[in-house]
């Protein structure tokens, strides 16, 4: 079904609230999962509530949770979530390292105790809109095999970068699995086969059938599989947090959230060439206008979908699944994601168009 973003994210809020979130770490879990769903993540959207709302009954998640910073070094941040939201902490974690890149030129954020970040992209944009380079990068539990092998041992382990140009930044925003599970269960859902090569079944074989996947295959093969296994290690050392078979509760309602997140925020002004948006601008429009090759629409540099589809959507709506919408409006309606506690229903907002 299509619905307004507006009506999405007033869903979202309605819900949160009435589980106890106070209204700015409501507001802004929901952009969170409202900018997904604008960019076609929706693995990351809507769909993302009922968990959120179980973890929050079973006390995985404390949603008025203010996170706890601490400068330990002139550039080196440690933030404690405190078991809130993701992007409570982690836009917080950014914002902290913007102002300090300032004065530092360079600030590292290592975020623990904290929940799901969701996507990446938004987070390091928020430092290129202050003429920064932003990157980003958070592990998972093993959901991914390590090339060659049979069992998942590895997170998809999201990686994003965001370098200031123009018309808007460079965005990369991507995982170190061929998809996120996420989108696995959006497949399983609908009732969908998964394409060959996303995934082996629990015997360690290619499997279609997303309610049989146990292990996503690492993107671009042995290359995917070192990159993710290196991000798993950084951003284990970085933040003391756990590795691989032991890493949980990013989409489970049975553990606290331990996995860690890196945010690194940079300066270029505070380097002897400055910033240099206009020669990586130029630099991306000749990228752009390169020859295209026989059944390609277009060339894009990273960015570039994300920011089409967010146009379009904001324009037309956004495509969230039937059955998505119900479950959060049966939610907006006091019907609890697994026990009745006897919260109060809210009124749901209409779809809109």
């Amino acid at each position: 079904m299509i619905v307004t973003a507006a009506a999405e994210r007033e869903l979202i809020v309605s819900v949160l609230s009435a589980y106890g979130a106070p209204p700015a770490a409501a507001a802004l879990q929901a952009r969170w999962l409202v900018e997904a769903d604008l960019r076609d993540v929706g693995s990351h959207g809507l769909q993302r509530l009922p968990m959120l709302v179980r973890r929050i009954e079973r006390g995985l998640i404390a949603p008025a949770a203010d996170p706890d910073v601490s400068w330990r070094t002139s550039s080196v941040l440690v933030v404690d979530g405190r078991r809130g939201f993701g992007p409570v902490a982690g836009l917080r974690a950014v914002q902290e390292c913007v102002e300090r890149a300032r004065s530092a030129g360079l600030a590292l954020a290592a975020v623990g105790n904290a929940n799901h970040l969701g996507i990446l992209a938004p987070y390091v944009e928020a430092a290129a809109d202050h003429g920064m380079i932003g990157i980003a990068v958070t592990t998972s539990e093993a959901l991914v095999h390590p090339f060659g092998g049979r069992v998942a041992m590895i997170g998809t382990n999201p990686l994003a970068i965001a370098v200031p140009a123009r018309p808007g930044p460079l965005v990369l925003d991507m995982a170190t699995g061929e998809v996120s599970m996420g989108r696995i269960l959006r497949h399983a859902r609908a009732g969908q086969p998964i394409p060959p090569g996303w995934a082996l079944d629990a015997a360690g074989e290619p499997t279609t059938d997303p309610a049989a996947a146990a292990a996503i295959s690492p993107f671009g093969g042995a290359k995917g599989s070192g990159l993710g296994l290196a991000l798993e290690v950084l951003v284990a050392t970085l933040t003391a947090s756990a590795l691989g078979r032991d890493v949980h509760g990013t989409l489970d309602a049975d553990d606290a959230c331990n996995k860690g997140d890196v945010f690194l925020v940079a300066d270029p002004s505070a380097l002897p060439g400055g910033s240099q948006d206009g020669p990586v601008s130029e630099y991306l429009d000749a990228v752009r206008a390169t020859p295209v090759q026989a059944g390609a629409a277009a060339v894009r540099v990273p960015g570039d979908r994300a920011r089409a589809e967010r146009a379009r959507r904001q324009r037309a709506g956004v495509e969230v699944p039937d059955r998505v919408w119900h479950e959060a409006l049966e939610l907006a309606r006091g019907q609890p994601a697994s026990v009745n506690d006897g919260r109060r229903g809210v009124t749901p907002p209409r779809p809109g168009v």
